[in-house]
């Protein structure tokens, strides 16, 4: 069932609706940051959303095509300040771009007017209030909705997703070390307790407002290691790695900072069980992958490079075996504004809505 305008709407009645040709209303709160842009981006080209409102504290009033002439005359809206009862009426579906500790106080108030969410924030992705607290830095204001959001990563949460009202999209790292390691991780075929997780990101993942260390006399030509032993996403990997294990995981995650734009190149390394070839852990990835639309598995000897990735939803795995110290290698490469946060949104928004998943994401990635 379904909440819409204070009445009970049965999910057939919604099917229904976009049978007739209703297309998904959509509103994107933060629609200025790097990942509201994406949105905007990526949700102009699917066939089954209309973009009814735009929010943003910095340039109300502005149209969306003058802050970001990429849209101009692709998406004639003015950016509004947020007004929760206004922004029920005219959306079925909110995305929230909103940085950290904003987003859960913004969910608290559109989620009782029947509206779906989707957060892109870290607000509601994990469990533990304390948890939470711990690596933010603040109470939550909504604890009960932490047991209830969805964790985004549709791969390991399609039939959650399918009746969720609330999901929380996965950070950009986690995404790619946590589809790095499923497939080791269920076989059972690695020692949890030895995963070593390094990745590198491209400087957007810092998000949009300035800080010194984006300066481009700081960061080009520069390659550094940030948040080590302390990165907020750590938490996030530990508890899907747990809840796969059924008992406490942890890791060790070390995130760089590389002068580009965009990307994450995740290097995992784990110890193996028992003596495997490379070709038997493909064999696991391709098995626990073949239906999955966005995630390629590449043959023995390639790798994976952010450029084949760049502007698009996917995730490419690439596996090498240490005989000599039998350790498994993993390279993971993923857009981090895309599957690490708007187009894994919208992959989302497609299961939600019972939408092939792919709509909307289909574009091959950008190269060179």
């Amino acid at each position: 069932m379904a909440i819409r305008d204070g009445t009970i709407e049965s999910e057939g009645v919604m099917k229904q609706q976009r049978e007739r040709g209703r297309k998904i209303r959509t509103a994107v709160v933060g629609a200025t940051g790097y990942t509201g842009v994406e949105l905007i981006r990526l949700l102009i080209g699917h066939p089954g959303v209309e973009i009814t409102a735009l929010t943003s504290e910095s340039y109300v009033d502005l149209p969306i095509g003058e802050v970001f002439p990429s849209v101009s005359g692709l998406l004639e809206i003015t950016c509004e300040k947020f007004d929760p009862p206004e922004i029920a009426k005219v959306a079925d579906l909110i995305f929230l771009a909103l940085p950290h500790k904003t987003a859960m106080a913004v969910a608290v108030e559109l989620l009782p007017l029947g509206k779906k969410v989707i957060d892109l924030s870290a607000d509601f992705r994990l469990r533990d209030p304390d948890v939470y607290r711990r690596w933010y830095g603040v109470d939550h204001v909504a604890p009960k909705l932490l047991r209830e959001a969805v964790y985004g990563l549709p791969e390991v949460y399609r039939r959650q997703l399918a009746a969720a009202r609330l999901a929380a999209v996965p950070g950009c790292y986690p995404t790619a070390a946590l589809l790095g390691l499923l497939p080791l991780v269920k076989r059972e075929v690695i020692d949890p307790d030895s995963v070593v997780i390094d990745a590198i990101s491209g400087a957007s993942g810092a998000g949009r407002k300035p800080e010194l260390p984006l300066h481009f006399s700081e960061l080009e030509g520069n390659f550094k290691a940030y948040n080590v032993a302390s990165h907020r996403h750590t938490p996030e990997i530990e508890q899907e790695l747990s809840r796969w294990l059924g008992r406490e995981a942890l890791v060790t995650f070390t995130p760089h900072l590389a002068s580009a734009v965009r990307g994450i190149l995740a290097t995992i390394t784990a110890t193996l069980v028992t003596s495997k070839a490379v070709e038997e852990l493909l064999a696991l990835y391709r098995d626990q992958y073949e239906h999955e639309p966005f995630v390629r598995v590449l043959r023995e000897g390639r790798f994976p490079e952010t450029k084949h990735v760049c502007g698009s939803n996917f995730c490419d795995i690439g596996l090498a075996v240490d005989q000599r110290t039998r350790r498994c290698i993993v390279v993971v490469a993923i857009d981090n504004l895309v599957k690490g946060a708007s187009g894994q949104a919208i992959q989302a928004m497609n299961v939600m809505f019972g939408l092939d998943e792919k709509t909307g994401l289909q574009a091959p990635p950008l190269f060179p």
